[in-house]
């Protein structure tokens, strides 16, 4: 069987996760500029910058993927054309649409279009419409199952893409009016509250009484992980895997890119077996989660797959700890202020700037004063050896267990 190798996808909300995306082995970022798309609370990228964003990308062999993929108004028409104006002179490698109002105008443009999952796609004749539109790719509605895609796929020919890791939303594809109805800010237009992931509480009509609705969050799914079975995804032919979080940090999208980069180089080399993916999957749980599922891949997610407390899951979490002075990049030498905490051997460091991108380490060797130290405390300065290229100013934090 000859299977194609599939394109690993990332999202990047501004030049930490975009850098550390491509330097952990992503294939193709997908981002957002300041209008038009599902994270508009995100830190999105200035239109201004979009030139500079898909040229460091081409650069570095990596694909761009712009996402305009908020429900329009006729008043935003002069803004679609802009923004669209500027994808083609920039020469994106997609834009991620599904309002047909702009996907009128990628059509217009000549702009290779990817349906978003938004669209719900989740059968084969919806698939073959948007093809005849035009679209090159279509993102699936996050409903099918791994047989369903199958079906799709063996019926349809055109690019496939599917989400192997992040938030689920509980509304079909995330198309939401929770946070519209309660605040006045939609999902659809990027501007989600997400209130549908706090604990809820009933009351009777007397308001005399009021329970606990169960011991689960039950509007907040958890994250999809789908690293112990994606052997399966890469034999289902589905072209590229998505990683969702263009909200989360520098540390999570090293972790995901990295390790789903690694099970899929594995697999082609036939290296990827259970323990592998065991410790992947511990790796994981190190970085932001609301607990893992397997999303719809093997049928409807049992009651287990709502989150089971509020926010973050992970195993460890980050404390900040000081900046960087200087680099020395003859020696390597990374010399930093302490401005809050201490520090010693072994300790793991994460190091995130807007060049840097993210650096993870773990001291073996602590100088202060040019004389060895086990540890050091606020307000000392130390340096130690780091193979990697930092910069002045960019930020420290020390890794703890959460």
């Amino acid at each position: 069987m000859n299977i194609k190798k599939p394109e690993l996808l990332a999202g990047a909300g501004d030049w930490k996760m975009l850098r550390t995306a491509v330097k952990y082995g992503a294939d193709a970022i997908y981002f957002g500029v300041d209008a038009l798309n599902l994270r508009a609370k995100a830190s999105n990228f200035a239109l201004e910058e979009l030139e500079e964003v898909v040229n460091y990308l081409h650069e570095n062999n990596v694909d761009a993927h712009l996402t305009v993929n908020a429900v329009v108004y006729d008043e935003q028409n002069e803004k679609i054309d802009l923004v669209l104006k500027e994808a083609k002179r920039c020469k994106v490698d997609y834009v991620i649409a599904w309002d047909m109002a702009i996907i009128e105008k990628c059509l217009e443009y000549e702009l290779p279009l990817c349906i978003s999952t938004q669209a719900s796609v989740s059968n084969s004749g919806a698939a073959k419409m948007y093809k005849r539109l035009g679209a090159k790719r279509i993102v699936l509605a996050r409903e099918c199952t791994l047989e369903q895609i199958k079906e799709i796929k063996n019926n349809v020919d055109v690019e496939i893409e599917a989400f192997v890791h992040g938030a689920m939303c509980v509304a079909v594809s995330g198309r939401c009016f929770m946070s519209h109805h309660a605040f006045g800010q939609s999902a659809n237009t990027g501007e989600c509250l997400q209130n549908c992931r706090r604990e809820y509480e009933i009351h009777d009509t007397s308001g005399e009484t009021s329970f606990i609705i169960g011991t689960d969050y039950v509007m907040s799914p958890k994250d999809m992980n789908t690293i112990e079975f994606i052997d399966e995804l890469i034999e289902a032919g589905i072209d590229s895997f998505k990683i969702e979080g263009r909200k989360r940090s520098p540390e999570y999208i090293a972790k995901t890119v990295a390790n789903y980069r690694q099970a899929i180089d594995l697999y082609f080399e036939g290296k990827l077996n259970a323990e592998v993916k065991k410790e992947m999957f511990e790796d994981l749980s190190k970085v932001y989660n609301r607990g893992f599922s397997a999303g719809f891949y093997h049928g409807i997610p049992s009651g287990d797959d709502y989150t089971e407390r509020y926010g973050n899951q992970a195993t460890i979490k980050k404390m900040y700890v000081g900046k960087v002075l200087n680099y020395y990049k003859q020696s390597k030498i990374a010399h930093i202020k302490l401005e809050a905490d201490e520090i010693g051997l072994n300790d793991i460091l994460y190091i995130t700037g807007n060049t840097t991108g993210f650096v993870e380490t773990t001291l073996q060797s602590l100088m202060k004063d040019e004389k060895q130290v086990d540890k050091a405390i606020k307000g000392d300065e130390v340096t130690f050896f780091l193979n990697e290229l930092i910069r002045t100013r960019d930020q420290v934090y020390k890794v703890v267990p959460a």
